[in-house]
């Protein structure tokens, strides 16, 4: 083949590329031309449903911070009512220790036949306090519904205890 042939046969081939890749650019740009179109065509002007979605989302944003100072402030006096119990329970836990100590000394002093007895039983008494301290020392505060619950159980439980201390009668 000549050069001159060659060199038109190249030419041609080139032009034929060169024209594809003009309608392959020319496609992409239409493409992208349109898609840039309906995209900023939509959401130009807000339609009433939307606008209300967001002034209920608004609405909804603050009653979730109304919620959380709620839960802050129910968490505060869950905090409290423990401690106060904890003070409470305290001093039932130490007249119960006194009672106990002062049966041991009573059984001690009498010197029975049932001093063995007295002494299981005064220290199943004082396993009762032990055990109702450690419930207190344990207990984790989960809702004020179920502190409510353990309260009252562990102050219907103390004051039971602490009822068998003073009706305890030595054998």
């Amino acid at each position: 083949m000549s050069r001159s042939l060659r060199s038109n046969l190249i030419i041609k081939i080139l032009t034929l590329k060169l024209n594809q890749m003009k309608k392959l650019i020319l496609s992409l740009a239409v493409v992208a031309f349109m898609a840039g179109t309906l995209s900023t065509s939509f959401g130009q002007v807000p339609d009433k449903e939307s606008v209300k979605a967001r002034e209920n989302l608004k609405e909804e944003k603050k009653d979730v911070v109304v919620a959380k100072q709620d839960l802050k402030v129910a968490q505060k006096d869950s905090v409290s009512d423990y401690q106060k119990l904890t003070k409470e329970s305290e001093i039932k836990f130490k007249n119960n220790e006194k009672c106990v100590a002062d049966l041991r000394t009573a059984i001690v002093k009498t010197n029975s036949k049932e001093m063995a007895a007295d002494q299981k039983k005064v220290s199943l008494l004082e396993e009762r306090n032990y055990n109702l301290k450690k419930e207190l020392s344990d207990y984790k505060v989960l809702g004020q519904v179920q502190f409510n619950t353990f309260r009252t159980r562990l102050n219907h439980d103390l004051d039971v205890l602490a009822k068998d201390l003073k009706d305890f009668k030595i054998l």
